[in-house]
């Protein structure tokens, strides 16, 4: 759920067509039957081995469909007879590499953020054409088969008859002296005829060896004949024998195994030695038979423990991506490097050979489930991932549009807030791919750097003067902070002055003001803490101090301010009237203390002074506008 590079095994890797059968299920030599004296009969009594499936050649490696329906299509049109093993070699192969391209397909479908219940698979050409050729080559096999199948009957047919020739042959030693010629003639026919049903097999050898047995235990007139046949069976098997000891030596166990059923195959076409000799070539030759069956079955059960083995890593790499695909992914780089895992685990799947065949195809339906798992879960995250992507692309070119119709104004103070606002709305949108990004930040950062600029151009003058009104206020402050050591009697005109004279200074740069303020506010104080100065007048003198800055940020903003006051100055004197109204009611009537009198008359004397703190303020407001009007 595989950059592919990253991805989910495909349904078809299990399948292998040089797998090994099992040898348990193979027919073996019959190499540990009991020796007799009748060579012949125990010539019979070794079975014909089956075909193994470890008897398949080398093929050639296909890497496309396409180069395997080219095959198919040439089996055709040349007319050729594939063996059973070719054609279902390239099924095999063109249905691995089918499926492999199909969850390909599938994978990318999901990671790009595609819907697994509405996922179809697409009609495949190739698929069509191929299973027309293979259709066209099942028919002529099948035609060949009934052929071959009727042959087969008519061969049997033939054996047949030539036993019962064989057996009247031999009913007494004048019959058989007088047909020893035929006889030569019918083994020669039977050597010429080749297969026969192989239901049939067996028991037609043994039928016709009893017979051909008899008739040379019969045979005493041509005795010399009878020897020559017998030394010349005996040369033949012998170097029958010499050939089967010679495969001990072989390094390949599987080839040697078909060696040794091609060698038996030969044993059994050539007739009966002496009668004292037969135990003793058939010792042999069964004891050099032996030592190759016993490698060939040493050979399978090795394959049965390396499978076991296969079984216990397997079981290790499915335990490992069944946790990986339990895991919490809280971003794209867990899930790159959780994906990593992934993709190391499947190609160490891929390192190890076959599980037990009855457990082969589980253990790999449970490791692709967990791998499904997986990749199912990253292209769901990286669905959900992109639709977020789209949304925040669309807020930040939204964010573009504003900042360039706000890129050529020239009211630098509001919209210099407006697209520092943007800037900050900016930061708050989530993440977008880097590429795009990259392209939307750069317009963004235009917009802002193109209104910016034409305002530092504009400003340019004003940045040395307020340097220089840095440089005046500071003075102003020293000068402040040396009055704290004087005792004048008009030091507290001098502050005044001093203070006046600081609120008519105009700005200073922005990096510095905050610092200063706190330094002239702090000396300031000092001061007035020293001249026993009262706090409505701090309060005054720090509020002329700041309404030049209020005045800079726009017109409005004061006209705001001095409305804010007027409402506060009614407020207040509406208040100082009702308490007004009952002192002069406590004062005609009430018989209660003089405390009370006091206490409310504390505090319309608090309400008098902070309406007079007001008054002061809008008279300073409008004491400001008068000086800025031209």
């Amino acid at each position: 759920m595989m950059d592919s590079q990253e991805k989910a095994l495909p349904r078809g890797e299990e399948e292998n067509t040089n797998m090994v059968k099992d040898p348990v299920n193979e027919t073996l030599p019959s190499t540990d039957c009991t020796q007799t004296t009748d060579e012949v009969k125990a010539e019979v009594e070794t079975p014909i081995e089956e075909e193994s499936a470890m008897n398949t050649p080398k093929r050639k490696i296909y890497q496309s469909k396409e180069e395997i329906l080219e095959r198919a299509k040439t089996i055709v049109a040349d007319n050729e007879t594939p063996d059973k093993e070719e054609v279902d070699y390239l099924k095999t192969t063109f249905y691995k590499l089918h499926v492999a391209e199909r969850d390909a397909e599938q994978k990318a479908y999901l990671e790009n953020g595609g819907d697994p219940n509405t996922y179809q698979i697409k009609p495949d050409e190739v698929e069509e054409a191929f299973k027309a050729q293979i259709g066209v080559i099942k028919e002529r096999r099948a035609k060949i088969l009934q052929e071959q199948e009727q042959e087969k009957q008519e061969n049997l047919k033939k054996k047949l008859e030539i036993i019962e020739k064989i057996k009247a042959m031999a009913t007494s030693p004048d019959e058989a002296n007088k047909s020893y010629a035929t006889f030569k003639e019918l083994q020669q026919e039977w050597k010429d005829i080749k297969a026969v049903p192989a239901e049939k097999a067996n028991e037609l050898w043994r039928n016709y060896h009893l017979y051909v047995e008899q008739f040379y235990d019969l045979l005493k007139l041509n005795s010399e004949a009878r020897e020559y046949d017998f030394k010349k069976n005996l040369e033949l098997k012998e170097k029958l024998c010499e050939n089967a000891e010679k495969l001990s030596e072989e390094k390949d166990v599987i080839s040697a195994f078909h060696q040794l059923q091609e060698l038996h195959q030969a044993y059994r076409e050539i007739g009966p030695v002496s009668k004292e000799l037969r135990e003793q070539i058939w010792g042999r030759f069964k004891a050099a038979s032996t030592i190759i069956n016993k490698k060939h079955q040493q050979h399978f059960e090795d394959l049965r423990a390396n499978e076991e083995e296969n079984l216990e890593k397997k079981t290790v790499l499915c335990e490992k991506a069944e946790a990986i695909a339990a895991k919490e992914n809280k971003g794209a780089a867990d899930w790159e490097k959780h994906t990593k895992e992934m993709l190391e685990i499947q190609a160490e799947w891929k390192t190890i050979g076959f599980a037990p065949q009855k457990m082969n195809v589980k253990i790999f339906e449970r490791f692709r489930k967990a791998c499904d798992a997986f990749f199912t879960q990253k292209a769901a995250f990286f669905k959900e991932t992109r639709e977020r992507y789209t949304e925040n692309i669309e807020k930040k070119r939204k964010l573009i549009e504003k900042a360039q119709a706000l890129a050529d104004s020239t009211e630098w103070r509001s919209t210099g807030d407006k697209l520092i606002a943007l800037q900050k709305e900016w930061k708050t949108i989530g993440m977008v791919p880097r590429k795009i990004g990259d392209k939307l930040w750069e317009e963004f950062l235009t917009a802002c750097n193109k209104f910016f600029e034409a305002r530092n151009a504009v400003h340019a003058d004003s940045r040395s003067e307020e340097h220089e009104n840095l440089s005046k206020k500071r003075q102003i402050v020293d000068q402040l902070k040396e009055m704290l050591q004087l005792t004048a009697d008009d030091l507290q005109e001098k502050v005044k002055l001093l203070v006046d004279e600081y609120s008519q200074i105009g700005h200073v740069p922005y990096k510095e003001k905050n610092k200063l303020y706190d330094d002239f506010h702090k000396t300031l104080d000092q001061l007035y803490k020293k001249l026993n100065i009262s706090a409505t007048h701090r309060k005054l003198d720090e509020f002329k101090t700041n309404l030049k800055n209020m005045a800079q940020r726009g017109a409005d903003m004061v006209d705001n301010e001095r409305g804010r006051l007027l409402r506060r100055y009614e407020a207040i004197k509406s208040e100082v009237q009702t308490y007004e109204n009952n002192l002069g009611f406590l004062n005609a009537s009430s018989k209660k203390g003089n405390s009370l009198i006091d206490e409310m008359n504390r505090k319309v004397q608090k309400l008098k002074d902070d309406m007079e703190l007001v008054r002061q303020k809008i008279k300073a407001i409008d004491q400001q506008n008068k000086e800025q009007q031209p």
